[in-house]
């Protein structure tokens, strides 16, 4: 059976402050849980949250990396650099990313295999957004984003986490309800199934507006393994809430 997952992103917020408050209620709270948690935070504060994090059970992640191994690549962060602050995960293809970045199913592939070259676990992001939902083009836009993953990565699937997304329930409040993100985790799975038997059993987490009140009836769809949080995570009882949802 696959463990569910809660991983936290914190986007663009934090201070050093603030990031101790926060994780400390949440270590506070956490206990056993049911399911595996991470935060994946900005670059400037891996150091720390490493070292808040130090001997617990909640992992640390980044929100981005570079494709590049090294050079000259101003203002980006190798995932050997990530290595070193203790990372777990490293999300890849946010739709933050894609928009403001411009960047391709491509460009998202190559930075998922760089990610497990360096022996830590991408959590690959899809989603479609709201003029393409209402085109009918959910499952063409999904599958096209996640096929340029497996095309690249082959068996090497079996070893990402997956995250639905859909761009026009981040940050908004809307969110897809139960079935309507089981049928897009779905699809992904049938997707995954054919690439190998052990890719069927990718961890998918839906992302988009989750919340204390909706979370309990997401985690119960049979292909969805957890949640990619963003806004809920800034909220140690929220994001507490969350976590205990999780089966």
């Amino acid at each position: 059976m696959r463990q569910q997952f809660v991983a936290g992103n914190w986007k663009m917020h934090g201070s050093l402050a603030g990031n101790a408050a926060l994780l400390g209620e949440v270590l506070a709270g956490v206990g056993s849980a049911r399911c595996e948690v991470a935060v994946c935070v900005p670059f400037p504060y891996l150091f720390q949250v490493q070292q808040l994090l130090q001997a617990s059970q909640v992992a640390v992640g980044a929100q981005d990396c570079s494709v590049h191994a090294s050079g000259a690549h101003t203002g980006e962060v190798a995932v050997s650099m990530l290595q070193e602050f203790g990372c777990r995960y490293v999300i890849v293809g946010h739709s933050e990313r894609r928009a403001d970045h411009h960047e391709s199913d491509v460009l998202v592939a190559a930075k998922a295999q760089r990610v497990l070259e360096a022996g830590m676990t991408p959590i690959v992001c899809v989603g479609e957004t709201l003029q393409e939902r209402e085109a009918g083009q959910t499952a063409a836009v999904v599958l096209r984003q996640l096929q340029a993953v497996t095309h690249l990565l082959g068996e090497q699937t079996a070893r990402i986490v997956l995250a639905y997304e859909p761009v026009w329930a981040i940050g908004t409040g809307r969110t897809a309800s139960a079935q309507q993100a089981q049928e897009v985790h779905t699809l992904l799975r049938e997707h995954l199934r054919a690439v190998s038997a052990a890719a069927a059993d990718v961890r998918i987490l839906y992302g988009g507006s989750v919340k204390p009140d909706n979370a309990q009836a997401l985690f119960a769809q049979p292909d969805i393994d957890g949640g990619l949080i963003g806004g809920a995570s800034l909220k140690a009882a929220d994001f507490l809430a969350i976590i205990a949802a999780a089966r």
